[in-house]
């Protein structure tokens, strides 16, 4: 569904966009389709030469752009997401033959759900994306938080995949906030999140009131 006027798909042919914003994207969602027939595309094994910027933007929400209107096809966006490559600062979607740079707001994903298995050491947190990746967090995918410098509002995040991260959602975190547990490092009481072995620092046990 696309926030701006209907578009006809004459027009759509030309390269404008379409009413479901994809537009020329499809050309592109084409050849990552095919290159990943036989399984998750191999997005880590390409390394395409780059052919400029498309005009494509993840928001915050984790909503997709394309050309002004939003990508409303779950199945286009997922595909989309599944070469999502971060590379030099950059984000791009990756084929076997190009690589087109995108804008990302924030992170390209958002937590939206997790479970926790085990307890104690044993304990791990599992992510689920807004498009249906599932991250479990330990030591190759940490949780970190940023603060806003202003508003000190703290940003959580989880690693997913060779350097992409999630936005973890307020409800998720929330939740989150209510299994976290007291650890003291070096001298100093730290309040956080115990996954995959390991323990992940999300404030000052006194900022939290313990």
């Amino acid at each position: 569904m696309v926030e701006k006027g209907h578009v006809s798909e004459s027009a759509a042919a030309n390269g404008a966009p379409r009413a479901d914003g994809t537009g020329a994207a499809e050309g592109l969602a084409k050849t990552i389709g095919a290159a990943s027939k036989k399984g998750p595309p191999p997005v880590h094994l390409w390394n395409p030469p780059y052919r400029g910027d498309l005009d494509i933007r993840i928001k915050r929400d984790g909503s997709w752009w394309h050309e002004g209107g939003r990508i409303g096809r779950e199945g286009l966006v997922r595909l989309f997401a599944s070469v999502l490559k971060y590379e030099d600062g950059r984000h791009y979607l990756v084929t076997p033959v190009e690589k087109v740079g995108i804008t990302v707001d924030d992170a390209p994903f958002v937590a939206v759900d997790f479970r926790v298995d085990g307890k104690g050491n044993a304990q791990v947190i599992t992510f689920t994306t807004n498009v249906g990746d599932e991250t479990a967090a330990g030591p190759e995918n940490p949780i970190r938080v940023e603060k806003d410098p202003e508003t000190g509002e703290p940003s959580p995040y989880v690693h997913v995949r060779r350097g992409l991260e999630a936005l973890i959602d307020r409800k998720s975190f929330y939740r989150l906030v209510e299994i976290g547990e007291v650890e003291e490092q070096g001298g100093a009481r730290l309040f956080g999140l115990r996954s995959g072995g390991e323990f992940f620092p999300l404030a000052g046990a006194d900022a939290m009131g313990l």
